[in-house]
């Protein structure tokens, strides 16, 4: 009795001394960050983002204990939501969310879980997604917009989430799928979609119309302008032309009256009989035809 005393007592030390460095040590793999709870009350992390600590940690036995998180990117895909767009069309959304722990704190001491964490952020992607998408129409939310709306969306989760002190980081926010509630006519739907599509297009077109005409009555106005001012100024070189005109020959006749006399005479000539088809009533001695009769000397005649 007294041999197997000791092999008891060395038994039960070592199973002692196992439970004391199974509640000591724990390992924190390099996916997961630790919140250290001491009588239940959130004590310190280890492996924080953007801190060392991963490997192995030590806390005190049986007054502190561990809770680990996972440190990775996380996926939430939120439960089909029926909304009503800015048109009142009711449409089923199926969104998902990408997020982070960024604060191991603040998400156990709000959330606690990851299930709880699941359900309190499909609560506010929801609730963001009526808000956003209810002022929008249901072209933008399938094609037009979409990027936009869901980046909108975003941001207010975003905002919400901290205002809640949630400790995550919202990476993505995408919607899957947008599809029309069960039984609802699609051919309706689809009508409504085309007449939009066609008072857009003719909008565009009469606006097109409107830029043409604006276009063509500037190039009108601008080429009765060009116009007139050539007119202006071809009539006012002609003028000063004329006006030369008559200063020489005003000079030359001055210089010899009689050469005048005949070089108007063949002018009238030229104007009078040039066509060849001009019939003229004159009297005999009519003073017109002299210098057909008497030559350039004609002139002189006259003048005397």
């Amino acid at each position: 009795m007294s041999r197997t005393s000791p092999l008891i007592v060395y038994a039960i030390l070592a199973f002692a001394a196992l439970v004391l460095a199974w509640n000591t040590f724990f390992v924190v793999e390099q996916r997961e960050e630790a919140v250290v709870l001491r009588f239940g009350q959130p004590e310190r992390v280890i492996h924080a983002p953007g801190q060392p600590g991963a490997g192995l940690n030590f806390k005190e036995p049986f007054l502190e204990n561990v809770v680990k998180f996972d440190r990775r990117n996380q996926a939430m895909e939120a439960d089909q939501e029926e909304i009503v767009d800015g048109n009142q069309e009711r449409l089923v959304v199926d969104a998902f969310l990408r997020y982070r722990i960024s604060d191991p704190l603040q998400y156990y001491t709000t959330l606690r879980d990851e299930h709880t964490a699941q359900d309190r952020l499909e609560q506010l992607v929801n609730s963001s997604l009526r808000q956003v998408l209810g002022s929008s129409s249901t072209t933008d939310i399938i094609a037009g917009k979409r990027d936009q709306l869901m980046q909108q969306s975003k941001i207010d989760v975003t905002r919400r989430a901290k205002e809640s002190r949630l400790g995550i980081e919202v990476i993505d926010l995408r919607i899957k799928r947008v599809d029309l509630p069960p039984g609802l006519n699609l051919a309706s739907v689809y009508r409504r979609m085309q007449t939009q599509r066609q008072q857009a297009a003719a909008q565009s077109r009469a606006q097109g119309e409107q830029q043409k005409r604006e276009i063509f009555a500037s190039a009108d106005k601008e080429v009765a302008i060009t116009l007139a001012d050539a007119q202006q100024i071809g009539e006012t070189t002609r003028g000063e032309g004329d006006a030369q005109r008559t200063r020489i020959f005003g000079a030359a006749y001055g210089k010899d009256p009689s050469f005048a006399a005949f070089y108007r005479s063949m002018l009238a000539y030229e104007a009078g009989l040039g066509q060849g088809d001009t019939t003229m009533i004159l009297s005999p001695d009519s003073a017109f035809f002299k210098y057909f009769e008497q030559g350039p000397s004609g002139g002189g005649a006259a003048k005397h």
